[in-house]
């Protein structure tokens, strides 16, 4: 319900979006789906979101509270927004850089026309010809809210404050909050447990050097901070899209990854269906991604239950889902920068 909400809010500011540049009548006469439901659809029914659930893996609840993030930013609601981003955060370490994308929807909206030159046909009112007169210059744009992001920081103040709070309530006789972030963040930051995932790190730090470890630590997790920034220069007029991108880069290079990290992100991708429905390869994406997913168990079993496998064989399944998701990022920022969406 959350996403179709999400796709709503979209669907509603789009139409502003060209109603702003004159275009309100393609709108009304063009055949658009309803990508929100399109994008609940895949949420619910994809494949990786029922495997997650039949796991019992914990993902989806981080996926709740990352969409409740983005739906209370992209309404508005500062403190809705704030409890679900403190949450997600808490729950794993990746979600806080989708502190971006929520300060741009609570800002802007969730789409922003992009400040750039535009050619547009202006009807001369004195005049019922058929002829407009082409007029060059800048459209009209909302001015950036900083109301909103005030208040949002202020909740993040007091969410945060009232977690730590609980967690420390509950934690007296385990070790305190030091002991928690030790074996939450500490865990996620340090890679200790190298049991075999669908991520690519578990095999790369199996195989590296000690004395080099702690080197490689800070290169993969930097690495993904190095992106943010370009991304939110390019993507800040779209910041949804800018938060299916960001949770895309997450499932490739965080180390512990699951299939339910990949389940939210394309059912994010669905909200932009009609704008990503001429796409190049995607034919050959989704022919990747179903041959990974049917290969993986596989060599898992063969490997991991059966004896009769190599970690080799389930690891290039882990590298190809990951040049696969690679790929995907690579082709839909291709076509959001050739067609300026």
């Amino acid at each position: 319900m959350l996403i179709r909400a999400i796709g709503l809010k979209l669907r509603m500011a789009y139409c502003e979006r060209l109603k702003s540049l004159g275009l309100g009548k393609l709108f009304e006469i063009s055949e658009i789906l309803p990508s929100e439901d399109i994008a609940a659809l895949v949420y619910l029914w994809n494949p990786l979101t029922i495997v997650t659930c039949v796991g019992f893996n914990t993902t989806p609840v981080e996926n709740l509270f990352i969409i409740l993030s983005l739906y209370g930013a992209c309404i508005r609601v500062a403190p809705l927004a704030a409890f679900g981003w403190v949450v997600a955060s808490h729950l794993s370490l990746y979600p806080t850089i989708l502190i971006i994308p929520v300060i741009l929807l609570l800002g802007n909206g969730p789409d922003a026309t992009p400040r750039k030159l535009f050619l547009m046909y202006k009807k001369d009112e004195a005049d019922n010809s058929s002829k407009g007169r082409v007029v060059n210059g800048l459209s009209e744009q909302k001015k950036f809210s900083w109301r909103p992001v005030g208040l949002f920081f202020v909740w993040v103040l007091i969410w945060t404050l009232y977690t730590l709070v609980l967690c420390g309530i509950f934690m007296r006789n385990y070790g305190g909050l030091s002991e928690m972030f030790n074996r939450t963040y500490g865990f996620i930051l340090t890679v200790k447990d190298l049991s075999p995932n669908i991520g690519v790190l578990w095999y790369f730090f199996a195989e590296v050097f000690e004395f080099f470890r702690d080197f490689f630590l800070i290169v993969f997790h930097v690495n993904i901070l190095f992106m943010i920034l370009p991304l939110a220069i390019r993507l800040k007029h779209r910041p949804c899209f800018l938060a299916f991108v960001y949770m895309a880069i997450c499932s490739m290079l965080k180390p512990y990854p699951s299939v339910g990290d990949s389940a939210l992100y394309l059912a994010l991708l669905a909200l932009f269906f009609n704008e990503l429905a001429e796409m190049q390869f995607s034919f050959f994406l989704f022919c990747g991604f179903v041959g990974v997913s049917l290969l993986s168990p596989v060599m898992h079993n063969l490997w991991i239950w059966r004896g009769t496998g190599n970690a080799n064989f389930y690891f290039a399944t882990g590298m190809a889902y990951a040049c696969f998701q690679v790929c995907f990022c690579t082709f839909t920022g291709i076509f959001v920068g050739m067609y300026g969406l």
